[in-house]
């Protein structure tokens, strides 16, 4: 008597066998597959459940194995943009030797990821407009982090050049809104606008912070007067 085996337990089950699609995947696979889907008029929150299984090559039950929903991965996506995005400016920042640097070294560094092929940054500067209250609390959740790495750098300059920035978290918090709005724009403009954009941000910043070490400056006057 022969005896049939039984079917693996797994991707590789009934409704995944059919040609074109992939026997196993991974929560990258479909990380990839959307970012592959997303465009100048086309968001995370446009995209199906059954076009990002298409593009993955998958069985649109399998995208449960990996994600809840497509809120769930909308904000995978986001985390990963965000932690993507603060390692290389965090790495400009350390790379520079200046204030004056490291306002211009960080936003090349930004326009550069910007224009990367992963598109990464894209989702951030989208979703935050479009998306669910979900993607919108994620985005905002990402804003909060640079805003605090960028706080902590304000304070380390400021003392380095014996100044005092007047509340350096509002200070962080507005560049880093001025920043990201501006990205929205340089989204739909050409690459060859890129260090016109960067220059205007550059100098934009370097008024505020200038305003900030001015009052900054005027309000420890004022104490040791007082």
């Amino acid at each position: 008597m022969t005896v049939t085996a039984p079917a693996p337990v797994g991707d590789t089950a009934a409704p995944d066998g059919q040609p074109g699609r992939k026997p196993t995947i991974v929560r990258d696979d479909l990380i990839a597959a959307t970012l592959r889907l997303i465009g100048p008029h086309r968001s995370v929150s446009t995209l199906s459940l059954r076009e990002v299984a298409r593009e993955a090559g998958i069985a649109p039950n399998s995208f449960y194995r990996q994600f809840h929903d497509m809120d769930e991965l909308a904000v995978a996506l986001i985390d990963q943009a965000g932690e993507s995005l603060r390692r290389i400016v965090g790495d400009a920042r350390k790379r520079a030797v200046s204030g004056r640097s490291i306002v211009r070294g960080s936003l090349e560094a930004f326009m550069e990821r910007l224009r990367a092929d992963d598109k990464l940054l894209h989702v951030l500067l989208r979703e935050g407009t479009v998306g669910s209250d979900a993607f919108k609390r994620a985005v905002d959740r990402q804003l909060h982090f640079f805003e605090d790495e960028l706080r902590a750098d304000l304070v380390r300059i400021a003392g380095a050049q014996g100044e005092a920035f007047h509340e350096p978290a509002l200070v962080a918090r507005a560049i880093t809104r001025l920043v990201f709005a501006l990205g929205g724009t340089a989204l739909d403009s050409p690459p060859e606008r890129d260090e016109a954009l960067v220059d205007e941000l550059a100098q934009m910043i370097r008024m505020l912070l200038r305003g900030a070490a001015v009052v900054g400056a005027d309000r420890a006057d004022r104490g040791k007067r007082a």
